[in-house]
């Protein structure tokens, strides 16, 4: 369950960039690709910020369906087991979204 180590990398992240005031939220972007339970890494933020001086704070998540385009600028989302060839020209594809771990906002109170 690697959403524990996130959960405390996050809330180094978040600590360090709230400088000393009250959080109230973060929003985060997570890839279908990164293989987060978001309920899980949810339930692990709930122990992990009550014990880093983020206790209260919502962690919300946006999930990012994976992505894929070929060459020939064809796209589609990639759902289950991936298939990483185009199904519209057979050709190679590559990720372009899904791989996301981003915080998108960390909300304080004034």
């Amino acid at each position: 369950m690697h959403e524990v180590a996130l959960s405390e990398q996050l809330a180094r992240v978040v600590s360090r960039a709230a400088a000393g005031r009250t959080v109230t939220a973060i929003r985060l972007d997570v890839g279908a690709l990164r293989q987060v339970v978001p309920e899980t890494l949810v339930h692990a933020w709930t122990f992990v910020s009550a014990r880093s001086g983020l206790a209260g704070s919502e962690l919300v998540i946006n999930e990012i369906d994976a992505e894929v385009e070929c060459d020939n600028g064809h796209r589609r989302v990639l759902r289950g087991i991936p298939d990483v060839t185009c199904h519209q020209c057979d050709a190679p594809t590559r990720v372009i979204a899904g791989n996301e771990f981003r915080v998108v906002s960390i909300d304080v109170k004034s």
